[in-house]
């Protein structure tokens, strides 16, 4: 994260806060600048001329954003505690706010089965329902994320950049299967602890109000429940080393991941992978494949559903026969696991028509 953290800084925030916190001298010397900028040694006399005492050292060596004369305007000097704080928090928020929109809608018009509106448990005005609930969540999610993101910038992981500096050449492939591999297993007793019923309806059954979901469902979570489930991201690079560059990949690729499971394309057949097929499972039987990136722990763990064959086959997936055999079992779950259905379904199908 400290990498772009100092790209949003070099493009954004330096001129931001040179701008609305500049520093009281009104004197600047671009021969010092130059020597600050551009040079590991900067002199001491330098420093002291400079109106800040911020020294450049870049995030990587393979990917640097010089810094310009900007980056010494202001009161708060990058490395200020401070400022990283609120400068990630904004990067968080916002990066993640991007993401999640253009992911969602890309999936929303390129891959979703639009024919999900007539189905009996869609939701009335439930795009825009989602979007709320998202909306709402990810400024929350991005509060007590950034404290990982901010121990990070300042040296407390295992992170590393050049592979010198990592185990070995042979580390830079196996991060990624270990980090799969250590989130899926953390991530399914998280999930499946907030099934408990004294976590559930305060927690997790904001989630589970998208019977059908659609893509923009993909983070409409309680912010708590949201963040809970992200915590093995964030914990992962404490706990073992991993590229500074594989994370950002990691942390993309989480949140694209978490979209294509709510896209209702049911493409992945397959016993091992917990694709959208047996996330839908998940959605509309409760308590069934809790797993994020495979169907291992739920095996071991006898919560693994097989998806229903109907849903592999273009004629039989939106079938009105494969939908009143889905009602029939979702409502008879839906009073074991919640009690009353409090949700607002299209009252017909004309009307769920009409929607979107």
């Amino acid at each position: 994260m400290d990498v772009v953290l100092e790209g949003f800084d070099r493009y954004l925030f330096d001129y931001l806060y040179a701008t609305f916190l500049p520093t009281n001298s009104n004197i600047f010397n671009h021969d010092v600048f130059k020597d600050l900028a551009w040079s590991a040694n900067a002199t001491t006399s330098s420093m002291a001329e400079a109106p800040t005492n911020y020294h450049y050292q870049p995030a990587s060596q393979l990917i640097q954003f010089q810094p310009t004369e900007w980056a010494y305007r202001s009161q708060l000097p990058r490395d200020n505690v401070y400022r990283q704080l609120l400068s990630l928090y904004l990067i968080t928020s916002l990066f993640g706010a991007v993401v999640y929109f253009f992911c969602a809608t890309v999936s929303y018009f390129f891959v979703f089965d639009h024919a999900t509106f007539n189905h009996p448990k869609y939701l009335k005005n439930q795009v825009s329902l989602e979007i709320r609930q998202a909306l709402t969540s990810l400024p929350v999610i991005a509060i007590f994320t950034v404290p990982f993101f901010l121990a990070e910038v300042r040296g407390y992981s295992k992170m590393y950049d050049t592979t010198s500096e990592g185990p070995g050449w042979w580390y830079n492939i196996l991060q990624f299967p270990l980090f799969i591999a250590f989130t899926d297993f953390c991530i399914y007793f998280i999930h499946r602890g907030l099934h408990h019923p004294l976590i559930y309806k305060r927690l997790h059954k904001p989630h589970h109000r998208w019977i059908m979901p659609t893509p923009f469902a993909s983070h409409a979570f309680h912010p708590l429940d949201g963040y809970a489930q992200s915590v093995p991201y964030h914990v992962f690079p404490f706990l073992f080393p991993l590229q500074k560059f594989a994370y950002v990949l990691l942390f993309v690729w989480i949140n694209v991941w978490t979209v294509l499971i709510h896209d209702g394309e049911y493409v992945a057949n397959s016993p091992i992978i917990n694709g959208a097929a047996c996330h839908t499972m998940h959605h509309l039987y409760f308590n069934y494949n809790y797993g994020q990136f495979t169907t291992l722990w739920d095996r071991l763990g006898g919560s693994y559903r097989t998806p229903n064959e109907e849903l592999f086959k273009k004629e039989t997936k939106m079938g009105k026969e494969e939908w009143e055999r889905q009602k029939k079992e979702m409502e008879t779950i839906v009073k074991e696991v919640e009690g009353a259905d409090d949700r607002m379904y299209l009252p017909d199908e004309k009307e769920s028509k009409k929607v979107q």
